[in-house]
C-alpha cells in the first residue's frame, strides 16, 4: 500500500508540475501578444523634420535611445530639445541647426575688408582661391564661396529638391568674373575663421580639395573634413528663412558621411560682409565638430559683453570672439569646446616653438617669425642677439579676426625679465580688436635677449572680459631697430 500511494503521489504532482508549466507558457504567450512592438523612432517622428520642443513631447520615453543616435548625453540632449528654438530633429532623429537671421542693424554694421586683390577674374581661380592654413593636413575645412549641386543628402530628404544648385557669392550683380572686392572678402573670411580653427590640427583652406579629402568613407580613412557652403540665394535660404544650417557632430562619421554635408551659411540672413561670413561660418563648422549654442537661461544664443562674445553664441558686432566653456554669468552651455571638437575628429595642433630659454626660437632683426599658441598652457620663447641700441620688440595676433591676446615679456640673457607689455583690449568696431597685440620700444646694450609670448585675459570672464581659456590663435613676432 506504502509503495502504490507513493506512485499515486509522484502522477499527482507530476501532473501539478505538467499544468503549471504549461500555465506559465501560455502565461508568458498571452503576456507577448498584448506587449505592442517597439516602433523605430524614425517612425513616431514621421517623414517631416520636427522642431526641438515638439520631438521631446514624442520621444521623451525614448530619450536615450535618441542620445545615443546623436553621441550626446541625454540630459543634454534633452535640455537642448526643451530650451533651444533653432533645433530640429530629421526624420532619422538626427539633431541640426537652423539659425536665425542676423538683425537688420547686426548686418548693417559691416566693416570693409583690407584692399588686397588687384585683378578682378574670370572663375575662381588665384590667389584668393589657394589659401591654406594647414596645407597638408588630414582634416579640412573647405570654404566654398564657389557654388556647389547639393544632391544625395540629408538636406534633399525630408521632402527637399532632389536637386539644388547654389550659385556663386556675389556682391555686385556681375557673376561672369569675381571683381577684386569679392576676392577681398574671401581672403579676409578665411582669415578670420582660419584664427578660430588656428588651435586644431586642420586646413581651413578656400581651393577646392578633392571629394575624397572631404568624405569619409570608412573607420581606416583618415583624411576627411567639412565643406561650408557661402548660398547667396539658393532655395534653401528662401525656404528655411534663416542664417544658417547644419547638422551636430558629423565631421567624423565612420558612415553617411557625405550624407550629412555640407553646412551652409546665408548671405541673405547674415549679409555679404566678411565678418558676418566668418563668424556663421565658424560657428556652423562648429556644429559639424559636436558643438552646441552657448546661451542664457533666457536667451539662446548669447551676445556677449564688453568686445567679447562666444562664437557659438553671436558675435556679429564683437571684435573678440573665441570658443568658450561657459565661463560668463548665467550661461547654460558648460561643455568644454575644445574637449568636444578632440572627440569629433580634431586634434590640437602640435607645439611649434621652445617654451623655455633653452629651446628658444631664433630671430632675425627685421623679420617676422609666425607661430601659433594652440593650448592654455603654452609660452613660446624666442632669442636674439643685437648691438647696443633702441628696439622695437613687437608680438601681433592674427591681423583679421584675433582670437588670442597677447602679453609680451622681454628678458635678459640670465632669463631675468626687464620689460612687459599687456595693454586692455577693447575694440575700434565690430571687426577690429584693440589691445591683443604687444610691444616694447627699449635700448639695450649689446647682447642675447629672450622674447617670451603667453596669452591673456582681460576683466572678469563672468560680465566685461573673458578668461585664457579661448584666448588661443596665430601670431608673429618681430625686433626691428627702433
Amino acid at each position: 500500500m506504502q509503495s502504490r500511494f507513493r506512485r499515486t503521489g509522484a502522477l499527482v504532482g507530476a501532473g501539478a508540475v505538467l499544468f503549471g508549466a504549461l500555465a506559465v507558457a501560455l502565461g508568458n504567450q498571452a503576456g507577448a501578444e498584448q506587449t505592442p512592438p517597439v516602433a523605430p523612432l524614425d517612425q513616431l517622428l514621421g517623414e517631416q523634420s520636427v522642431q526641438g520642443r515638439t520631438a521631446l513631447a514624442k520621444l521623451q520615453p525614448r530619450l536615450a535611445e535618441l542620445a545615443d543616435r546623436n553621441g550626446i548625453a541625454a540630459d543634454q540632449l534633452e535640455r537642448i530639445l526643451a530650451t533651444d528654438k533653432t533645433s530640429w530633429l530629421d526624420e532619422d532623429g538626427k539633431l541640426f541647426y537652423r539659425e536665425p537671421v542676423a538683425t537688420k542693424a547686426e548686418q548693417a554694421e559691416t566693416v570693409a575688408s583690407p584692399k588686397w586683390a588687384t585683378t578682378a577674374v574670370a572663375a575662381a581661380v588665384g590667389p584668393a582661391f589657394e589659401l591654406h592654413s594647414k596645407k597638408g593636413s588630414n582634416r579640412v575645412i573647405y570654404l566654398d564661396f564657389d557654388g556647389h549641386t547639393v544632391t544625395g543628402t540629408a538636406w534633399n530628404s525630408d521632402g527637399k529638391p532632389a536637386s539644388v544648385k547654389v550659385p556663386a557669392y556675389d556682391t555686385d550683380g556681375n557673376t561672369s568674373n569675381w571683381s577684386t572686392a569679392e576676392q577681398d572678402v574671401v581672403k579676409d573670411v578665411w582669415a578670420r575663421v582660419a584664427d578660430d580653427y588656428a588651435p586644431f590640427d586642420v586646413d581651413v583652406t578656400t581651393q577646392a580639395p578633392a571629394e575624397s579629402a572631404i568624405t569619409r568613407t570608412d573607420a581606416a580613412d583618415q583624411q576627411y573634413g567639412t565643406r561650408v557652403l557661402i548660398d547667396p540665394s539658393s532655395w534653401y535660404q528662401t525656404s528655411c528663412g534663416c542664417g544658417g544650417i547644419a547638422y551636430v557632430g558629423v565631421f567624423d562619421r565612420t558612415s553617411q558621411h557625405s550624407f550629412y554635408q555640407p553646412a551652409m551659411v546665408f548671405t541673405k540672413g547674415v549679409g555679404t560682409g566678411a565678418k558676418n561670413i566668418a563668424e556663421a561660418a565658424a560657428h556652423e563648422a562648429g556644429h559639424n565638430v559636436g558643438l552646441s549654442h552657448d546661451g542664457t537661461s533666457t536667451e539662446g544664443y548669447y551676445r556677449g559683453h564688453g568686445a567679447w562674445a562666444p562664437i557659438m553664441g553671436v558675435g556679429y558686432n564683437k571684435a573678440i570672439t573665441q570658443w568658450s566653456k561657459g565661463e560668463y554669468a548665467d550661461a547654460n552651455n558648460k561643455q568644454d569646446d575644445y574637449a568636444v571638437v578632440a572627440e569629433n575628429g580634431l586634434a590640437r595642433r602640435a607645439d611649434d616653438h621652445g617654451n623655455t630659454t633653452a629651446t628658444a626660437t631664433a630671430l632675425t632683426l627685421g623679420t617676422s617669425r609666425k607661430g601659433v599658441y594652440a593650448t592654455d598652457s603654452d609660452k613660446d620663447v624666442f632669442r636674439i642677439d643685437v648691438a647696443a641700441g633702441t628696439f622695437s620688440f613687437v608680438a601681433a595676433p592674427s591681423a583679421k579676426g584675433a582670437d588670442l591676446d597677447i602679453r609680451l615679456q622681454l628678458l635678459n640673457s640670465a632669463g631675468t625679465v626687464i620689460a612687459t607689455a599687456n595693454p586692455a583690449s577693447g575694440q575700434a568696431n565690430a571687426a577690429t580688436p584693440t589691445g591683443v597685440s604687444a610691444r616694447i620700444d627699449k635700448q639695450v646694450a649689446a647682447g642675447r635677449y629672450y622674447l617670451r609670448i603667453e596669452n591673456v585675459g582681460y576683466g572678469n570672464p563672468l560680465n566685461n572680459g573673458y578668461s585664457t581659456y579661448g584666448s588661443l590663435g596665430g601670431y608673429s613676432v618681430r625686433v626691428a631697430n627702433g
